[in-house]
């Protein structure tokens, strides 16, 4: 069984009176580990498809199931338990918050869920040491690269152990060598992590090392070679 599974998901936007139907009935399976990237014009739908993947965001119609859960089945309780606990979210703007450092940002989310102060800061360091950023724990935003400040926002990902990283255009900011960079450090914590890691991008080079590559065409979609 597939570890994520979309049946006959459909998603349609009411724009000045008009319906613009942006996913038509998409089935797609993921397995449990795999690398995927999904790729697709501006405005095909690939962030919509992400933001239901991760319950941001609720299709109209069809089902997403997770490890063979019926996730849009539960409360809006449960929802946000699925998406703090299964789903690391990680996007092309970063939204850290300035005032805080590394470690502030990444320590957050599990604050906000109620772990133990002591034990959040340990697996924040461990995660900042696994991005290569262990000599920046107290630098602002302000003190650190685009590149560095991306690292961050994926080890504030990770803090909660998902099991499911969703990525959106995470290098669209980034110059080359800086992507390839990042490019790398998803691969490195895809394997590290056991992660299920889905990249919606535009970036070809990215795209190449994913082991699945998926295109988004007219609200259904369909394996790239």
């Amino acid at each position: 069984m597939a570890f994520i599974e979309l049946n006959n998901i459909s998603k349609t936007y009411k724009d000045t009176g008009y319906e613009v139907k942006v996913l038509d009935n998409l089935c797609w399976q993921v397995q449990q580990g795999r690398t995927v990237a999904v790729l697709g014009a501006s405005g095909v739908g690939k962030s919509t498809l992400l933001h239901i993947l991760g319950a941001l965001d609720r299709p109209n119609e069809g089902k997403l199931l997770v490890d063979g859960q019926d996730i849009f089945m539960g409360s809006s309780e449960a929802l946000a338990h699925f998406r703090n606990r299964t789903i690391g979210f990680v996007f092309q703007f970063h939204h850290l918050l300035p005032e805080f450092s590394a470690l502030e940002n990444v320590i957050m989310p599990a604050l906000i869920a109620g772990q133990n102060k002591s034990e959040a800061s340990a697996r924040a360091r461990d995660l900042l040491d696994k991005v290569g950023l262990s000599a920046r724990l107290s630098h602002r935003l302000s003190q650190l690269s685009g590149g560095e400040q991306q690292r961050v926002a994926f080890a504030r990902a990770l803090v909660l152990s998902p099991r499911i990283l969703l990525a959106d255009e995470p290098t669209g900011n980034l110059d080359q060598k800086t992507g390839q960079v990042v490019n790398e450090l998803i691969l490195q914590l895809n394997q590290e992590y056991n992660l299920t890691t889905i990249v919606v991008t535009h970036n070809q080079a990215l795209a190449e090392l994913m082991q699945q590559r998926f295109r988004l065409i007219e609200g259904s979609i369909e394996q790239v070679d």
